[in-house]
């Protein structure tokens, strides 16, 4: 018989309390904390974003035109606001974990996970020894949890929230083994890129039975896993709507946002 794998605290078991974590704090509560998503590389934009209520800013370093310099800036801008700052970083590399969490981030999107291998192989790269295979170097990841190096170290593997992204055809078919992988804290919908693969185009309209079918699978992994559940979502109305299956949502995101006003203002004055 094989010997028993070693558990660890996670975010949703930790009894480290810190009033910093905004998100945390706020989802381990069951208070259905909001999000959005962040793409232009700005501190004034995060500080704005920052100050409307909302409980964590997605910093989108996949789609976004953000570099590493305008991340650790943002990150700062955030946190100070106590607001958790959240990146989605471009891809699973080691490297690039290391470098979004080095910031002193609240927690890390990752995009277009397929398999397990890929989710735990993001865990590793997430925590600190024993636990993986993080290294510690920075003075900056303590900062904007509000506590020295020392006491980062300590909590960091059990606070921070490793979140991944099920939006293709492979990683729907391997989601119960993707939601089964110990250090997934939160498993998040990409409804556009989940449609283009399920079904060749954007938006969907929501009813296609596959796509359906595959948010259904989604949930109902996280469920059975112990794992929150998120996703993205259009306006206030659905994410009041989404309330009842989902822990948290992310509603659009500042590009959406500017354009959206200034669309529907331009619209009244020109009637």
């Amino acid at each position: 018989m094989p010997a028993p794998t070693k558990t660890y605290p996670t975010p949703q078991t930790t009894e480290i309390v810190n009033s910093r974590l905004r998100l945390l704090n706020k989802i381990r509560a069951g208070e259905y904390p909001l999000m959005t998503f962040m793409a232009i590389p700005s501190v004034r934009m995060a500080q704005i974003v920052a100050l409307t209520g909302v409980d964590g800013i997605i910093i989108d370093c996949e789609h976004g035109h953000i570099s590493d310099d305008s991340m650790h800036n943002s990150v700062s801008a955030i946190s100070a606001l106590g607001v958790s700052p959240i990146i989605r970083i471009r891809g699973p590399a080691h490297d690039i974990i290391k470098r979004a969490l080095d910031t002193g981030a609240h927690g890390i999107m990752v995009p277009q996970i397929n398999n397990a291998e890929e989710a735990q192989q993001i865990v590793a790269s997430s925590k600190f020894p024993p636990q993986g295979v993080r290294g510690q170097g920075s003075a900056f990841p303590a900062i904007g949890h509000g506590l020295t190096t020392p006491e980062y170290m300590i909590s960091a593997n059990e606070t921070i929230l490793t979140m991944i992204q099920i939006e293709t055809r492979e990683g729907v078919e391997n989601v119960d083994a993707i939601c089964a992988v110990p250090g997934v804290d939160l498993v998040f919908i990409g409804p556009n890129d989940l449609a283009q693969s399920l079904l060749g185009y954007v938006p969907a309209r929501g009813d296609e039975p596959e796509f359906v079918a595959a948010v259904d699978k989604i949930i109902a992994a996280a469920r059975k896993h112990g794992k929150w559940a998120g996703r993205m979502v259009n306006n206030g109305t659905v994410a009041k709507e989404a309330r009842e299956r989902y822990d948290t949502v992310a509603i659009t995101g500042d590009t959406k946002a500017i354009q959206n006003w200034y669309i529907s203002e331009f619209e009244v004055a020109r009637s």
